[in-house]
C-alpha cells in the first residue's frame, strides 16, 4: 500500500455514472500515465460505439500512453505485473475485459483461471493502478443465456478484483462512495478513508479550487489527486497561485425591503455536488461533451397542470406559468416556491480596438466602482430584491480585428473562474444567479460569437450606439461592426469549437460568463440572463454542455436583436417586453419581484373547492357594523357610510 493510503483501487458504477471521469481525476497528478484501453474496436458501422471511444481518446492529457490489451484477454494480468514501481496504470474498463474473455474466439479457456490470474497480478502490483468496471449487480437477471454469463463472469470479476484492491470506490449519479476501507471518522473532519486527504469522497465538480464562502473559515477543498497543489490563479493568471473571489456586496436598500423567502422544507439540497469531472494539478478541466445535470423533465408540466385546479378567480397566470414550470423543474418539485438568497454576478471586462467604439473611456470602471460602493440602478434593484452584489474583474479582451481576445491559457483560467464563482454562489446557500456585465464593447463580443456560432450577420446583431449624450453614433457602429467583419475574416479558417471561439472572439467576460454557467448547471442553480454577454455565454456553453441552456432563463429582450437571436436559437422565450435599458442585469432584477410574485401565488393558493379544497363555509363573515361610529384605529372615529381610507 502507498503512503497516502492505497496503491491499487477499483472504481465502479453504473453507465454515465461519472466512473471513468472520477478514475481519470484520481491519477491526475501523476506525470505521467499508461493507459489501458480493454474495449474490442465493435462494429466498424456503429458509429455511435466509435464516438464514444474517441471522446475518451480526446479527453486524455497528452502526457498520457495508451495500450491496447483487447487482443488477448491474458494480456492484462501481464501489463499489471510488468508494471514498475514508479508508473502509474489505469484500466478502463473490466466489462470490456469480461466481453473479449467470453468472445468465442477465445474459447474453451478457463475464464475462472483467468479471472485469478488477474485479481493476483493486481495484489501483486508493484505500480499505482486504478482500475474500472460497471456495476451490473444491481440490475435485472437478464433473459438470454449471452446475457447471463456476461453479468456472471463479470460479477465474480468485480468481487475478485474488489478483495485484491487496497480501496474500492462506487460512483452513482456523479455521488463517490468509498466501499473499501470502512474507516469511521472519531471527529468532525477525520478522513474516513486512510489517505483520504489526497483520495476524498467526490465532494463536487472543481472543489479543488473552490473559493470558501464569506465567513466561513477553512482552507479550500482539494480534488482528487490535487494533494499538494497550488489552487488555480484568477483569470487570466494560468498557473499561478490562487487568488481570493471577489468580495460579496450586500446594498442597503432605501427602506426595509421585503422578506426574502425562505426555502422550502427539503430543498436545501438544491446546490449539492452533482458529479466527479477530471481534475488535473492547475483545477478543473472544462471539456465539449461533460454530463451535466438537467432539469427534472415530470415536474415542471406537472407545475402547471397543478396551477389550473388553484382557487384563482381569473383565467390564470398567462405567460407567468413558465416561470412556474421553469422553477419546478429546477427545483425539483410540483410546488415550487419563490427563490430565496439571489445573488447578481456583475462581470466588468473591457473589450480594445474597434469593439469599443463610441464608448466613453474609463465608463464602464465608473459603473463597476459605482455598483461596489452600492449606488446606481443595478445594487438599488439588488437592495429591493434582498440580492447580494458580486462585482468581477474579467481579463481585458485585446482587439478581435487584430488577433486572438485571449490567449488559450487565460481562456482555460476565466471558464474555471466563473466555475468557482458559481460554486462559492452554491455553498452560500445561493438559489438564483443575476448575470450581468458592464464592460465596453461586451455587445460587439457577443454579437462576434453570435456570427460564429449562428450565422449571424454582424450589423443584423449589432445594437446601435448611444453615446453619453442621448445621441445615436453610427460612425462607431459601423467601426464596431467592421471590427467583427474584419474578426470574421481572419478566423475563417480556424475551427468553431468553443474554446477557440472565446479565444479568438468572445473575450474575457463571455468566457468567465460561459464558466458561470456551466458551474450553475453543474450544481443545478438557475440563471437569469439579461443582455449580451449572458445569450453569448449561453451559445458557447452549448458545445461544453448541452444541459447548460435548460437552466436559464430570460425575462426580457430588452430590445436588443443579438439578444432576440440567440434566445431563439438556445430556445429561451422572453417572458416580458419591458425594453428597460439600464444596464445587463437591471431588466431581471425589476421584473424579479413578479417572478416571484407568480411562485408565491402557485405555491401558497389552495385546490379550488370543486376540485376538493378547502370548503368556503370555513370562511367567516364579519358582522354588519351597527349605527354610531366604528373604530378602525386608535383615536380613528368613522362616521356612518363613509369609508376610512
Amino acid at each position: 500500500m502507498s503512503v497516502d493510503g492505497w496503491n491499487t483501487l477499483l472504481v465502479l458504477g453504473g453507465i454515465r455514472s461519472g466512473k471513468s471521469e472520477f478514475a481519470e481525476s484520481v491519477v491526475a497528478d501523476a506525470p505521467t500515465v499508461r493507459y489501458v484501453a480493454t474495449a474490442p474496436a465493435g462494429d466498424p458501422e456503429d458509429t455511435e460505439w466509435a464516438t464514444r471511444l474517441a471522446a475518451h481518446r480526446a479527453r486524455r492529457p497528452g502526457s498520457w500512453t495508451t495500450e491496447e490489451t483487447a487482443a488477448d484477454p491474458g494480456r492484462l494480468a501481464e501489463v499489471i505485473a510488468a508494471a514498475g514501481p514508479n508508473e502509474t496504470l489505469l484500466v478502463d474498463d473490466l466489462g470490456g475485459w469480461v466481453t473479449v474473455l467470453l468472445d468465442p474466439a477465445h474459447q474453451p479457456a478457463d475464464d475462472t483461471a483467468t479471472i485469478a490470474e488477474l485479481a493476483a497480478a493486481v495484489r501483486a502490483s508493484a505500480a499505482r493502478l486504478v482500475l474500472v468496471s460497471p456495476e451490473v449487480g444491481l440490475s435485472l437477471v437478464p433473459t438470454t443465456p449471452l446475457g447471463r454469463a456476461f453479468t456472471d463472469a463479470l460479477g465474480a470479476t468485480n468481487r475478485a478484483v474488489a478483495d485484491a484492491c487496497d480501496a474500492v470506490a462506487l460512483v452513482v449519479a456523479g455521488q463517490t462512495a468509498w466501499l473499501k476501507p470502512t474507516a469511521t471518522p472519531t471527529h468532525p473532519g477525520t478522513p474516513a478513508v486512510p489517505g483520504q486527504a489526497d483520495v476524498p469522497a467526490q465532494a463536487g465538480p472543481g472543489q479543488g479550487a473552490t473559493q470558501a464562502s464569506p465567513g466561513q473559515a477553512g482552507t479550500p477543498t482539494q480534488g482528487p489527486g490535487q494533494a499538494g497543489t497550488p489552487a488555480q490563479g484568477g483569470p487570466g493568471q494560468a498557473g499561478a497561485t490562487d487568488e481570493a473571489l471577489p468580495e460579496v456586496l450586500t446594498p442597503a436598500a432605501p427602506a426595509t425591503p421585503a422578506a426574502v423567502p425562505a426555502a422550502a422544507p427539503g430543498q436545501a439540497d438544491w446546490a449539492a455536488p452533482t458529479m466527479a469531472l477530471p481534475m488535473v494539478a492547475t483545477g478543473l478541466v472544462i471539456q465539449p461533451g461533460m454530463e451535466l445535470p438537467m432539469p427534472d423533465d415530470y415536474t415542471g408540466p406537472q407545475a402547471v397542470d397543478r396551477l389550473a385546479t388553484l382557487d384563482i378567480p381569473g383565467a390564470g397566470l398567462g405567460v407567468l406559468e413558465r416561470v412556474v414550470g421553469f422553477a419546478a423543474a429546477t427545483q425539483g418539485t410540483a410546488t415550487p416556491t419563490p427563490w430565496g438568497p439571489v445573488r447578481v454576478l456583475l462581470l466588468h471586462g473591457d473589450h480594445e480596438g474597434g469593439a469599443s467604439s463610441g464608448a466613453t473611456p474609463g465608463e464602464s470602471a465608473r459603473r463597476a466602482r459605482q455598483a461596489r460602493a452600492g449606488r446606481g440602478a443595478l445594487a438599488r434593484l439588488a437592495a429591493e430584491n434582498g440580492a447580494s452584489l458580486q462585482v468581477v474583474e474579467t481579463p481585458t479582451s485585446a482587439p478581435i480585428e487584430e488577433g486572438p481576445a485571449l490567449t488559450g491559457e487565460q481562456v482555460e483560467s476565466a471558464l474555471r473562474y466563473g466555475w468557482r464563482l458559481a460554486e462559492q454562489a452554491a455553498d452560500a446557500g445561493v438559489q438564483l444567479l443575476v448575470l450581468a456585465a458592464c464592460g465596453a464593447g461586451t455587445e460587439t463580443a457577443a454579437a462576434a460569437v453570435l456570427a460564429a456560432t449562428a450565422g449571424a450577420e454582424p450589423p443584423a446583431v449589432l445594437g446601435r450606439v448611444l453615446n453619453e449624450q442621448g445621441e445615436y453614433d453610427d460612425a462607431a457602429w459601423m467601426v464596431r461592426c467592421a471590427a467583427v467583419r474584419d474578426a470574421l475574416h481572419r478566423t475563417r479558417r480556424s475551427t468553431r469549437e468553443a474554446k477557440d471561439i472565446l479565444a479568438e472572439l468572445g473575450g474575457g467576460d463571455v468566457a468567465v460568463a460561459t464558466g458561470v454557467l456551466l458551474g450553475a448547471t453543474a450544481r443545478r442553480i438557475p440563471v437569469l440572463l439579461d443582455g449580451p454577454v449572458g445569450v453569448a455565454a449561453g451559445m458557447v456553453s452549448r458545445d461544453l454542455a448541452g444541459q447548460a441552456r435548460h437552466w436559464c432563463l430570460l425575462p426580457d429582450h430588452g430590445g436588443r436583436p443579438g439578444v432576440r437571436l440567440a434566445a431563439d436559437v438556445l430556445g429561451l422565450t422572453p417572458l416580458l417586453d419591458l425594453r428597460l435599458d439600464l444596464g445587463e442585469g437591471t431588466t431581471a432584477l425589476a421584473a424579479l419581484p413578479l417572478l416571484r410574485s407568480a411562485l408565491t401565488l402557485a405555491a401558497g393558493l389552495p385546490v379550488h373547492p370543486s376540485l376538493g379544497g378547502g370548503d368556503d363555509e370555513d370562511f367567516a363573515e364579519p358582522e354588519p357594523a351597527g349605527p354610531g361610529p366604528t373604530t378602525v384605529g386608535p383615536d380613528e372615529p368613522v362616521a356612518p357610510g363613509r369609508r376610512a381610507d
